[in-house]
């Protein structure tokens, strides 16, 4: 893989800048969201405005020019960013994913930060596909799905199945975007923005140095590379839930708080139902959040001071991950109780947060079954899930 024809955009300066930076990118999201939603993808010069804001250095090492943000730090910007557009903040959501780049060879890390630490990654790693292995690498040849974000992405990774010399686990190969096909196939009800396209390669070189097992050992040692990757992940898609939440209870409060209904009877936010539903709703979201920040607070201390992370430590991560899409989507549908009528339309506001609110407990890593496996590993037991937590 090649780094020429990736457009690297630098964040702004750390400190007032970059704050405004965001700012401005929250702003023109705020204009340009419905015109993402119907293309079906976030395109590159929006990319590029959270490049600026430094989304996209905010999991590079420092080692090689990244500023790490703690998790909750990033996840706020994300969760902020998902209260405007949710399909957004999911694909902002993968500035954390370079956290898996550190098992890569120090030398291919250098060579993917060559142009500068702002890079924009998306997997479409499903499903595991064999390569045929040649000298010096794999032949790398299939169709792989929901590669959220590919059509904005420096870099897109493929997942192939592993090896002995992986121990069975699998890998992700790096590719240079304009080497494979962005099969357009992305038709669904919420999470649109997303342009979770399948991708496609037919017979594909990939150096062996630029593969990886994801979540494998780090050979850069860093905090933010000794916090659970696969926590992590399940971490910045949950919090995406969090933030349409907390857009839907915004919209109902400023619904409720006008003068009278649309009927000319008595406003919204008079009936009994509407004030104690919406006090309902804030209070779950408060607790997800509350549950959510603290645990990965408390994981985060121990990365930063090189403690050990047990099990359980990953396994309650999961469980707050978990947690939040399902109460951040039980939130967003008791809003859309309280609206009423109006917001069976599709012009309603409220459909945003609906619709995407829906996806994220839908995701592999944040489903129901994940409670069972939680559940299994706090009682001694096996987790029944590979990989887990």
């Amino acid at each position: 893989m090649t780094t020429e024809s990736m457009t690297r955009v630098s964040a702004e300066p750390a400190g007032p800048a970059r704050a405004a930076a965001f700012e401005d990118a929250l702003d023109v999201l705020r204009e340009r969201r419905d015109e993402f939603s119907a293309q079906r993808f976030v395109p590159r010069d929006f990319v590029a405005l959270l490049k600026r804001a430094g989304m996209y250095r905010a999991s590079t090492p420092a080692a090689f020019g990244g500023e790490p943000m703690a998790p909750s730090d990033f996840m706020k910007l994300v969760e902020r960013l998902s209260a405007v557009d949710p399909a957004t903040g999911w694909v902002a959501s993968f500035g954390s994913s370079l956290v898996y780049f550190a098992a890569l060879p120090v030398a291919s890390q250098q060579q993917i930060y060559a142009d500068g630490p702002d890079v924009a990654y998306a997997g479409g790693l499903f499903p595991m596909q064999e390569a045929q292995r040649v000298a010096g690498g794999y032949l790398c040849t299939g169709t792989w799905q929901f590669a959220s974000g590919c059509r904005g992405a420096d870099i897109i990774g493929i997942g192939l199945v592993g090896g002995p010399e992986t121990n069975g686990k699998p890998l992700t190969a790096l590719v240079n975007p304009d080497d494979v096909e962005i099969v357009d196939n992305w038709g669904v009800a919420g999470m649109k923005a997303t342009g979770s396209h399948a991708v496609r390669a037919d017979r594909l070189f990939v150096p062996e140095e630029m593969t990886f097992v994801r979540g494998g050992e780090p050979q850069i040692d860093e905090p933010l590379n000794r916090y659970p990757a696969l926590s992590y992940a399940a971490q910045v898609l949950a919090v995406v839930t969090l933030g349409a939440a907390r857009g839907a209870l915004d919209h109902v409060i400023e619904v409720g708080a006008a003068k009278a209904s649309i009927t000319g009877g008595a406003a919204k936010g008079n009936r009994p139902a509407y004030k104690t539903g919406l006090a309902q709703a804030e209070a779950e979201l408060r607790a997800a959040r509350a549950f959510f920040y603290q645990t990965t607070d408390d994981v985060w201390a121990k990365a930063f001071d090189g403690e050990a992370i047990t099990t359980e430590d990953q396994a309650i991560l999961r469980l707050s991950a978990t947690h939040a899409a399902h109460a951040g989507r039980s939130v967003v549908l008791r809003a859309f109780d309280l609206a009423g009528t109006g917001a069976i339309y599709e012009n309603h506001p409220l459909q945003r947060y609906v619709q995407d609110a829906l996806v994220p407990a839908q995701h592999a890593m944040l489903q129901t079954h994940t409670y069972e496996a939680v559940g299994a590993l706090l009682l001694g037991l096996d987790a029944g899930i590979p990989s887990f937590p």
